[in-house]
């Protein structure tokens, strides 16, 4: 399996070019944080190079900037070259097959929240029922259900919980 998953930031904007026979690609680095800091408290990042072809390509060009957070899925691909002195170079990159926002329009975390209004709060308790006549009014509703937490912490031994919600 060859799967790949990134989350990082744009290190340039991404610029669209086309092949010779007019399909379009885009090479573009995310910077992607380690998990760790290193001995100075500083986290480091690894400079992934990456290629989105066609619609893909275009949604990225069309979406995202430096130094925007990216979310991607794709392979790894290796190829070589020859380079102009007739040196053998090898890549290393990502081949995107999906990309996706991780944060919001102004900076903030918030994956599908990218261009769109955050929604109105609402309570925990509340419950809106689907419309009449749609299939999920129709679905048969499981009766109400109590929770008996027992290896949870913040709860006692024969304490349950009423959810505010049918199973």
């Amino acid at each position: 399996m060859n799967k790949v998953m990134l989350v990082g930031r744009l290190t340039k904007d991404p610029e669209v070019k086309m092949t010779s026979n007019q399909t379009q690609f885009c090479n573009f680095t995310v910077a992607v944080d380690r998990r760790f800091k290193d001995a100075n408290g500083q986290r480091q990042a690894d400079f992934i190079s990456c290629v989105a072809w066609r619609q893909t390509a275009a949604f990225i060009q069309k979406y995202f900037r430096k130094g925007n957070r990216i979310g991607l899925v794709g392979s790894i691909q290796t190829r070589n070259y020859e380079d102009q002195n007739g040196q053998k170079r090898y890549i290393t990159e990502v081949v995107v097959d999906e990309a996706e926002f991780v944060e919001s329009g102004n900076g903030q975390q918030g994956g599908e929240q990218a261009y769109h209004e955050a929604p109105a709060a609402r309570p925990a308790t509340s419950f809106q029922a689907p419309p009449a006549g749609s299939a999920a009014s129709d679905a048969p509703l499981a009766p109400k259900t109590q929770i008996e937490p027992s290896s949870d912490p913040g709860f006692g031994p024969g304490d349950s919980v009423d959810l505010p919600f049918e199973i």
